[in-house]
């Protein structure tokens, strides 16, 4: 299965099943680079789609993945809160797309939750876990595949915290 996907999909797919995980990567013919375009492709709600956010940290350049909710706009404080013992307090900020492809492998809009090179320090949305199923990008902006919040917990060593800016 993993050969009929593009490079970056079949990396997904491959960190699924290492991962002992069953899930499939699917590709679509139309965008999935946002939130709004993956639920409109799936067919469910925004809220499902579990986006993938880089950021850095602004003293050390410390790679951050923020896995949201499709619905949230995230605060960048409330991540930088629940990261604080382990970033020393430092901001954070958005990262640019150079970063996000050298520090993940990734492009911007294809950037999964899972199977990144550079693992950095990930934080993931507590509303994604009221959500069943919850959709993630896999690797390219054409690609998805669907998941649970805990399932992404336990593959990531994610920080479960409140990041939805109010």
């Amino acid at each position: 299965m993993a050969a009929d996907l593009p490079p970056s999909a079949a990396r997904v797919q491959s960190a699924l099943l290492a991962a002992g995980v069953d899930g499939r990567v699917v590709l679509f013919d139309r965008s999935t680079r946002t939130a709004e375009e993956a639920a409109a492709a799936i067919g469910c709600a925004v809220a499902q789609i579990a986006k993938s956010l880089v950021f850095q940290t602004k003293g050390s350049a410390e790679p951050v993945l923020v896995i949201a909710s499709g619905a949230h706009r995230v605060d960048e404080t409330a991540v930088a809160r629940a990261l604080a013992a382990r970033i020393d307090g430092q901001e954070i900020a958005r990262a640019d797309a150079a970063f996000v492809r050298e520090r993940t492998g990734y492009a911007i809009g294809g950037v999964p939750p899972i199977g990144r090179l550079d693992g950095g320090h990930v934080v993931l949305d507590r509303h994604l876990t009221t959500l069943s199923p919850i959709w993630a990008a896999a690797g390219t902006p054409f690609a998805v595949f669907r998941t649970e919040a805990e399932t992404l917990l336990r593959l990531t060593g994610a920080t479960l915290a409140d990041i939805a800016k109010r």
